[in-house]
């Protein structure tokens, strides 16, 4: 099966997303599909699974006109799309998820899950993706979760599998098992489209890679051809440094001081065990482990968002353990959430609106009841600026936006006010190499100026090259802490550590 994008283009009012794209997609292999935020990869493939429809240009499936007018058009034709924020029911079965809107009906057209259930599992069995059709959705771990996105698809007969920013949400272990499902999709002959920012995936699993920026295909590489240097600057045209720039490690007074702190679950299950940490002013202390052994919990409990069962949480010396998640924000702490949409922006609300989400109530915004919305204007404008939000206006609505785009509009409303302590759970989870570039360095800046860094990053090279001191979390406890500042870290050691080796 062959599937060609010819002369694609696709307009949102004044921008342009795609302009005159040009892309073939092969049985067989994997097609790595790189860009910018914003640079229009998402757009085009959703052209492509029939979400939207292109202004100009035509789709041709094994060189015959398609005629794709929806996603039913679509399945039809054997493409399917797995998206980056995962359309699941969380109360439902992997079965009844994997089904909904294709309901197998027997006798009396009752729903015939035992038919569908054996279906899963024949799946399951052929390409080693290994999930439980009867297991609750809400109590998979992500890594899982995709795998029913891909059952889905492949479930509705699809040759050809679209995978946007798939490892955006991935630790590294799940990440080399989703590796091992995508080989075994290609050698059953399906064609995939691999949408990332991360150059060394890329380069690992793609067969051939097509370069997008500003809505144009800019580059072509071969992955034995090329190296990530060479890609970043077809992405972002001009050279990318990959290396932290860090001024000298100058920890003063303590910022951040937690003592035995304990958090729990929904269910009463000990999320946080008895934790103790400091962060101090001029330091950047990283938090490595694999994703859900309660770094989320120590997060939330940190920023208010959650209270703590035992413990104490102190900030510039004052006992905050209490404290709502306001007065933390007038103290001086920063917080950049994991998940941007639950709990770092309103996205029907205006980005100008969420520039200011927690800012709005101030002197230069406010004046009694009222907002000086020209003062909010003006601001939001210099924020999309500064941090590089790909809008073309700040009265479009936040859920309009990429989602690398929205990241950096929430780190954007952050960074840029006065702060004491940073606290940043993935932050640059989604974004591009330039973003990510930038990013990197507003935290450093924030260090260097005598602030304190927490970050938390399921990437460890992220830690790794950030981070003055690093701590590992396994099963709710610090299980290691290695000092970055006194010379390279063994990458291997912290891993073990992840995993659990230290106990």
């Amino acid at each position: 099966m062959e599937v060609e994008l010819r002369g694609i283009t696709k307009r949102f009012g004044p921008v342009t997303a795609n302009d005159d794209v040009n892309l073939t997609i092969r049985s067989g292999e994997v097609l790595g599909l790189l860009g910018e935020n914003g640079a229009g990869k998402s757009t085009m493939m959703n052209i492509l699974s029939g979400l939207y429809s292109p202004d100009e240009g035509e789709i041709l499936i094994d060189g015959k006109p398609a005629n794709i007018h929806g996603p039913g058009d679509a399945i039809a034709a054997g493409i399917g799309m797995v998206h980056q924020h995962f359309m699941l029911v969380p109360v439902f079965t992997v079965a009844e998820n994997v089904i909904l809107g294709i309901e197998p009906t027997g006798r009396l057209d009752y729903l015939d899950l035992a038919t569908a259930r054996k279906q899963v599992r024949e799946i399951n069995e052929t390409y080693g993706l290994e999930v439980d059709p009867d297991a609750l959705i809400e109590d998979l771990p992500v890594g899982i979760q995709q795998r029913v996105e891909i059952i889905k698809v492949l479930f509705r007969s699809a040759e050809v599998l679209i995978l946007d920013e798939p490892t955006a949400v991935l630790t590294p272990q799940e990440v080399e098992e989703f590796f091992e499902i995508v080989r075994s999709l290609r050698k059953a002959g399906k064609a995939i489209v691999f949408i990332t920012h991360k150059l060394h995936e890329i380069l690992e699993i793609s067969d051939r890679i097509n370069v997008l920026r500003g809505g144009k295909i800019t580059g072509e590489g071969d992955p034995k051809a090329v190296n990530e240097q060479e890609l970043a600057e077809m992405m972002v045209g001009r050279p990318v440094s990959f290396d932290v720039e860090k001024g000298p490690f100058k920890p003063g007074d303590t910022m951040l001081d937690v003592s035995e702190l304990v958090v729990l679950r929904e269910n009463d299950e000990i999320a946080v065990d008895n934790i103790s940490l400091q962060v101090r002013s001029g330091e950047v202390v990283g938090i490595a482990g694999v994703q859900g052994n309660g770094q989320s919990a120590l997060i939330e409990a940190l920023t208010g968002l959650q209270h703590a069962s035992n413990g104490s949480i102190r900030f510039l010396g004052e006992d905050i353990t209490h404290a709502s998640v306001r007065q933390r924000h007038r103290m001086g702490m920063a917080h950049i959430p994991e998940d941007r949409h639950k709990s770092g922006m309103i996205a029907n609300f205006t980005i100008f609106e969420n520039m200011v989400l927690n800012t709005y109530y101030e002197d230069r915004f406010s004046s009694g009841p009222n907002i000086k919305w020209p003062d909010v204007l003006k601001t939001a404008a210099q924020y999309a600026i500064d941090f590089d939000v790909r809008t073309p206006s700040v009265y479009l609505n936040a859920g309009n936006l990429s989602g690398g785009n929205q990241q950096k509009m929430v780190v954007a409303r952050e960074l840029e006010r006065e702060t004491r302590l940073v606290i940043a759970a993935q932050p640059t989870r989604g974004l591009d190499v330039g973003s990510i570039e930038y990013i990197h360095a507003r935290l450093m800046a924030a260090r260097d100026e005598g602030d304190g860094v927490l970050i938390v990053s399921s990437e460890l090279d992220e830690i790794l090259s950030l981070s003055d001191r690093i701590l590992v979390m396994f099963k709710g406890r610090i299980v290691a802490e290695f000092n970055c500042a006194a010379g390279p870290v063994d990458k291997n050691a912290v891993g073990l550590a992840m995993a659990g080796a230290s106990q």
